[in-house]
């Protein structure tokens, strides 16, 4: 998750080299919360068009129409622009940004989680995804579950999702020939964080989140 951090955004391209000597897979989250969501996503869709090999863009659960008017890019967009045609064209880009992406057929990355309606990468190549996130299926369900402690699938307190356990990663992971599960959406302090016997790692990516130190 960057968040409209577009300062830290560009810390990272320090840190990591610039496009295009680095590949860069972004796994949404781009906009609401911070105070320069249209720089930040204006950045990456920049640097998509220039260096398409080099460059992945994943949706998160935030690049939706109905996410961006309660947590803050409707309305950085009309302050400003002064109107909202930008927050229309960019929630209309976002429809078409992939769900997933799979590193040496081996690292599969999304946003949020697993799903019960999903056993396989090719129920996900089967998804009619350009469309906005509905509130609930497996569209839903990539962008908005989250592992946890609890074997099993569980109710998610984020009310849209689920809960999924180490069993279930595990037998995603077998079952696809996966090495492990790349996902963001949830704040982790070190920037990274392993979890259900290393089948799962959480990356987030907005240090001092919504400027909190």
């Amino acid at each position: 998750d960057i968040h409209g951090q577009f300062h830290d955004l560009m810390e990272l391209f320090k840190i990591g080299g610039p496009n295009p000597d680095t590949n860069y897979l972004f796994m949404g989250d781009y906009v609401d919360r911070g105070y320069y969501s249209v720089e930040t996503v204006t950045l990456l869709v920049a640097l998509k068009i220039r260096y398409p090999q080099r460059i992945t863009i994943l949706r998160g659960n935030h690049e939706s129409r109905q996410i961006t008017q309660v947590y803050g890019f409707y309305d950085e967009c009309l302050r400003k622009y002064g109107n909202a045609n930008v927050w229309k064209y960019f929630t209309d880009l976002f429809d078409y940004l992939p769900l997933t992406a799979l590193i040496d057929n081996q690292i599969f990355c999304l946003h949020g989680g697993l799903s019960p309606s999903i056993d396989t990468l090719d129920n996900i190549r089967a998804l009619d995804r350009i469309q906005e996130v509905p509130h609930e299926g497996p569209m839903c369900d990539l962008l908005w579950s989250d592992p946890d402690d609890r074997c099993g699938w569980g109710i998610s307190p984020r009310g849209a999702g689920y809960t999924f356990g180490q069993d279930i990663s595990e037998a995603f992971n077998h079952n696809n020939g996966l090495t492990l599960i790349a996902r963001a959406h949830q704040l982790v302090m070190e920037g990274y964080n392993w979890s259900q016997d290393r089948n799962v790692v959480t990356i987030f990516s907005a240090p001092n989140y919504c400027y909190r130190c």
